[in-house]
């Protein structure tokens, strides 16, 4: 299930896996931060990574990706997005993607997970249903990083404005990071999620339920993987704000691909609704539809709550 990868099936056992090992979902809790206009300037992009818990069970290696100026961060505090890759793949994959979002101005943060990630020791794809916990322990590293003195990313994390994302089983997994929205944890924040973006992948049993929070689903239409009747499904089961962009006749994931068919689409649709959730800024909520849609490449449907 990596962005790269044209192999596979949807394996019952996959699906199984992440159903049973996640909670109906809830959204992020309390109002939304003041609406603020996003960059309007591309930033130039660092690269760092790092290890959270690495004396633990279970360490976690992070890429980092972030608006930079002079090989350091760039002045401002930006929002964050948690980026989940899926069976087999790496975040260095992804990097079509979520580098172009650091330099809209957001740090992306992606985790390589243990068991699911394309060099992993020991696989196992039903060690998916412990990832959303392991995207969570990103975001409170972060919340402490944020407030470490001398550490580079200090003073540049806005963790009130924090999306979760990913690709196939990451799409799950990121399904599966709203379980736990609203939750306190010791030493840590008050874990809220702004929005999510599920690309190729789905919901969870009984799913979405609580507080709503906008959802972008994006899907190739030909996704043998996981096919489109999953993505849809979810879609129709979210409670709040959602979208679902289209790729036509597009299987797994070829469109995360720059320069493949569907990647512009994908790109600005998916940067203009972080723009829209995270900064809340209107004018990206008002080019959403537009730059999502390609006749004979992409279509773009919303659904808003009454």
């Amino acid at each position: 299930m990596g962005v790269r990868s044209g192999r596979g099936t949807l394996v019952a056992a996959v699906l199984t896996a992440l159903l049973a090992g996640c909670a109906p979902a809830t959204a992020a809790t309390g109002g939304p931060p003041p609406a603020r206009r996003a960059p309007e300037a591309a930033y130039a992009v660092g690269v760092r990574t790092l290890t959270v818990d690495p004396a633990s069970a279970r360490p976690l290696p992070v890429t980092v990706w972030y608006p930079a100026d002079g090989g350091a961060v760039a002045d401002g505090r930006f929002p964050v997005v948690v980026y989940s890759h899926g069976l087999h793949s790496l975040p260095a994959l992804h990097a079509g993607l979520t580098s172009r979002w650091a330099s809209a101005g957001f740090v992306v943060a992606a985790p390589a997970y243990p068991h699911t990630r394309r060099d992993a020791r020991r696989f196992d794809r039903a060690d998916v249903r412990h990832q959303p916990a392991d995207g969570w322990r990103v975001i409170r590293h972060l919340a402490r990083l944020d407030t470490r003195r001398g550490d580079p990313l200090a003073g540049h994390l806005d963790v009130t404005r924090v999306a979760a994302a990913g690709h196939s089983a990451g799409g799950f997994t990121t399904a599966g990071m709203f379980t736990m929205a609203g939750r306190s944890s010791p030493g840590g924040p008050a874990a809220l999620l702004r929005a999510g973006i599920v690309i190729a992948g789905g919901g969870m049993a009984g799913g979405f339920a609580g507080p709503p929070a906008p959802v972008l689903f994006v899907h190739g239409t030909a996704d043998r993987v996981v096919p489109l009747a999953v993505g849809r499904a979810a879609y129709g089961r979210a409670p709040g704000p959602a979208a679902f962009l289209s790729l036509l006749g597009q299987g797994h994931g070829a469109y995360l691909a720059p320069g493949r068919p569907g990647f512009d689409q994908v790109l600005a649709g998916t940067t203009e609704f972080l723009r829209w959730t995270l900064y809340g800024d209107p004018d990206a909520r008002r080019r959403l539809p537009t730059v999502a849609r390609s006749p004979g490449v992409t279509t773009f449907e919303e659904r808003t709550v009454p």
